[in-house]
């Protein structure tokens, strides 16, 4: 049996303030999700959806239960072994890009590559494949500065499957584009990451409803994040 891309069971998470007390965010959230699902993650501000990325990323640790990416217990781990897991396993498309604004569109999607002990030679022939996936091979040597809000986002979606990622985590990656543009990168973000499983962030009913399921935050008092359909 395959393990789940992305496993949460029983995620209680406070954060913790030496003024206001502790905050609790999430309150025994449990959920799964297989190769290839797409799911939307929604809820009002404040709800924790940044929570959940950032704990499935394990860039935070859960106060209580366990996150598991492809069944490894990201708790368990050292901040080491995470970001080992979030290089080899899991990709992520940001709101804000998170491009390094010095370096070309081709120097940005190697970036993951290198970081994983790839030649230059081949992540240079990786990068280009993946932003002619794309569609943005004619402008892989302009530096992200030059480009658009859309080109920007499509160098984002490239260096996110440059190397199959198990897990996407999307943070809002179309809120800042025009419906005309949020449905061809959304279509463009499905099609390259086809296999992967996908947690998705928004805010926008489109979006979410593009999406195979929906996992509603709620307000804390219910024990669990709810599918709305």
């Amino acid at each position: 049996m395959t393990d789940s891309p992305l496993r949460f069971d029983e995620v209680h998470f406070r954060h913790v303030h030496r003024r206001r007390g502790d905050v609790e965010v999430l309150r025994g959230l449990s959920f799964a999700l297989s190769p290839g699902d797409r799911v939307a993650l929604v809820g009002r501000s404040g709800s924790g959806k940044s929570t959940v990325l950032a704990l499935a990323s394990g860039r935070l640790t859960a106060t209580s239960g366990t996150v598991s990416v492809a069944g490894a217990d990201l708790g368990a781990m050292t901040i080491d072994e995470r970001a080992r897991v979030r290089l080899s396993q899991i990709s992520h498309v940001h709101q804000d890009f998170r491009l390094l604004p010095r370096y070309s569109a081709r120097e940005n999607v190697e970036l993951p590559l290198l970081l994983q002990g790839v030649s230059r030679v081949e992540a240079r022939e990786r990068a280009i494949r993946a932003l002619e996936r794309v569609d943005l091979a004619a402008r892989a040597d302009h530096r992200t500065t030059e480009l658009s809000g859309g080109e920007q986002q499509r160098v984002a979606i490239a260096r996110a499957v440059v190397r199959p990622p198990a897990l996407l985590l999307a943070d809002e990656p179309t809120g800042a584009l025009d419906a005309g543009l949020r449905d061809e990168i959304l279509a463009l973000l499905f099609e390259t990451c086809e296999g992967a499983a996908i947690l998705l962030v928004t805010h926008d009913p489109a979006v979410a409803e593009a999406a195979d399921r929906i996992l509603e935050l709620p307000r804390l008092g219910s024990a669990d994040a709810h599918p709305a359909r």
